[in-house]
């Protein structure tokens, strides 16, 4: 017998006393599997230009994930991972970003944005390279209508969505002339373009007598106040947010925009950016937004207690977003029994979840996410501003119907 065939027979009496041993005996190397590849989410957000909003955004993700992971994770034991970038506010970066998860990454999906216009400039990239893109923030229709496509999906509550919920209740005021505010980019435009729309479509007798498009993140609160006062409005259309808003609202207060005026603004009720202003925060508008010390359902109480118990602090809408498009990607995921693209998009659409604001689904027919929105009033208690006479608008009731949206939406 040469000296190959000794070696191979040793070898197989190896293998054949290895197998005759019992499980719990065998050596400890050769019991591990190697380790499951996590689930890997590539998440793009403006953190330099809009932190207000968007870190207690990325906590809220944060949250979801160490939740999901300690239940086991995803497809019987594999970790969800998020790897996060800065856009820095520019679509140019953000479609940078994306391209760099998805070549150096290997993220299996693309989340997140919260500008309009860099939300659109990832949807596009997202059907160009064909990948699922679950926008998280922004809020223009365009995303999931006329330029919507089969890979991205959206979960907050359109323009469309929160101007027919504002219009509600512009509807019932006195007023004929109205003027607005916005800023002057896709979010802004599309705002004023619904609320306009809507608010004829309800009350033919009204009269738009003036239009403000400051920069955004530049308003020029004095000139602006000024000349919405020189058309003589009878209500104001507010679509400002952030440092603006604050600006708007301080600058219009002392020069009495505001007196015997009503004043209706999307996104004003939220704490990102109506608590900052403290006492100085606007009396009486109406707004949607987030009453986060008022809402008592089971689902926003074991939310709220979660977080505040992990980051010390209460949620912001931020959080409730961050939180519930992580949650998602879990379900979706976890539906699909698979990371392959075409079958994440399948379970996307049509997908129910559970959120903080109760259950929503992604509509199969649109991608739009049935999240609704508060309603209510501003008002300031014990020196900061929140929210009081409001009430829950589900998103559901808001959106136009399937074959409305088909018109809406380029062919597939």
């Amino acid at each position: 017998m040469n000296r190959r065939q000794t070696l191979s027979l040793l070898g197989a009496s190896a293998v054949a006393l290895f197998a005759a041993l019992p499980v719990g005996s065998q050596p400890a190397f050769a019991q591990a599997a190697p380790p499951s590849p996590p689930v890997r989410v590539g998440e793009i957000n403006s953190y330099t230009g809009l932190p207000a909003f968007t870190i207690p955004y990325r906590q809220g993700w944060q949250l979801a994930v160490e939740e999901i992971n300690a239940k086991g994770g995803l497809l019987g034991g594999r970790k969800l991972e998020v790897v996060s970038r800065d856009d820095a506010g520019k679509p140019d970066d953000a479609v940078r970003v994306a391209q760099e998860l998805l070549s150096n990454e290997k993220v299996d999906l693309l989340a997140g944005t919260y500008f309009s216009h860099i939300g659109l400039a990832v949807a596009d990239f997202a059907a160009r390279n064909k990948i699922p893109f679950v926008a998280a923030e922004p809020l223009t229709d365009a995303i999931t209508w006329s330029k919507g496509n089969r890979y991205s999906f959206r979960l907050r509550p359109s323009t469309y969505m929160q101007a027919a919920m504002l219009v509600e209740e512009a509807a019932k005021l006195p007023a004929k002339r109205w003027a607005t505010v916005a800023p002057n980019y896709e979010y802004g435009q599309s705002a004023v373009t619904w609320f306009k729309q809507l608010l004829k479509e309800k009350r033919p007798d009204v009269e738009f007598v003036a239009e403000q498009w400051p920069a955004q993140g530049k308003l020029e609160a004095g000139p602006t106040v000024q000349a919405l006062a020189a058309s003589n409005p009878e209500a104001i259309f507010n679509v400002t947010f952030g440092a603006d808003l604050a600006k708007f609202v301080r600058e219009g207060e002392g020069r009495g925009l505001f007196k015997n005026r009503a004043v209706v603004s999307l996104l004003t009720g939220e704490p990102e950016y109506l608590e900052p202003m403290k006492d100085e925060a606007p009396e009486g508008w109406i707004v949607t937004g987030y009453p986060w010390d008022q809402i008592d359902t089971p689902e926003h109480k074991a939310f709220r207690d979660a977080y505040s118990a992990r980051f010390k602090e209460a949620p912001r809408q931020g959080s409730v977003v961050g939180y519930s498009t992580l949650k998602a990607i879990a379900a979706a995921v976890d539906k699909a029994g698979s990371t392959d693209p075409e079958r994440l998009v399948a379970a996307l659409s049509g997908l129910s979840i559970v959120s903080p604001f109760g259950p929503i689904t992604f509509r199969a027919s649109d991608h739009q996410a049935t999240m609704g929105a508060y309603v209510g009033v501003t008002t300031v208690k014990d020196g900061r501003g929140t929210m009081k006479n409001w009430r829950y608008a589900d998103g559901a009731a808001y959106l136009p119907s399937d074959e409305a949206v088909r018109a809406l939406r380029p062919a597939e």
